[in-house]
């Protein structure tokens, strides 16, 4: 079962270890992404951060999609952690069961634009929003599992 699935470009870490693990009451921490699955550091780094009682699963996309989908995950409560908003569209995509993504912290750059404290927007991570919010998932911005839920559409 997917308890969030979460955009944040440093995957797992204090926030998400802490507030939203404990928070949902989470036994898995799912990252998933082409990138973070063949970098051996990246997934050793990860696995330091993994919070105690909870199993640490990382995947590419396909091979997540895959394990999504078949059902073999639903036994764990989980927090799906994905690095950009695209990789949470193609899940949402091509996972049924994806009706909300939380957007935590996505970084800044030249052309992006702050929608929220830690939530920088390209302009066509936007229109990705408004697809999706348009089809009916949930897309909203959340810092930590006890702040209130802000909708990402009216930031748009």
């Amino acid at each position: 079962m997917i308890l969030l699935l979460r955009v944040d470009h440093r995957l797992l870490h204090g926030q998400v270890a802490v507030s939203w693990c404990q928070g949902l009451g989470a036994n898995c921490v799912f990252c998933v992404g082409d990138h973070v699955a063949n970098d051996p550091v990246w997934k050793t780094t990860l696995k330091l951060g993994k919070p105690a009682g909870c199993k640490l699963v990382i995947k590419d996309m396909d091979h997540a999609v895959e394990a999504i989908n078949s059902g073999v995950t639903d036994k764990y409560r989980m927090v799906v952690s994905v690095q950009t908003i695209a990789e949470a569209k193609e899940l949402a995509d091509r996972c049924p069961v994806v009706t909300s993504i939380n957007l935590g912290n996505t970084k800044a750059s030249p052309t992006t634009r702050e929608v929220s404290r830690q939530v920088f927007l390209e302009p066509e991570e936007e229109a990705m929003i408004r697809e999706l919010v348009d089809r009916g998932v949930e897309v909203e911005i959340r810092p930590l599992a006890d702040d209130p839920k802000v909708d990402a559409a009216s930031v748009l």
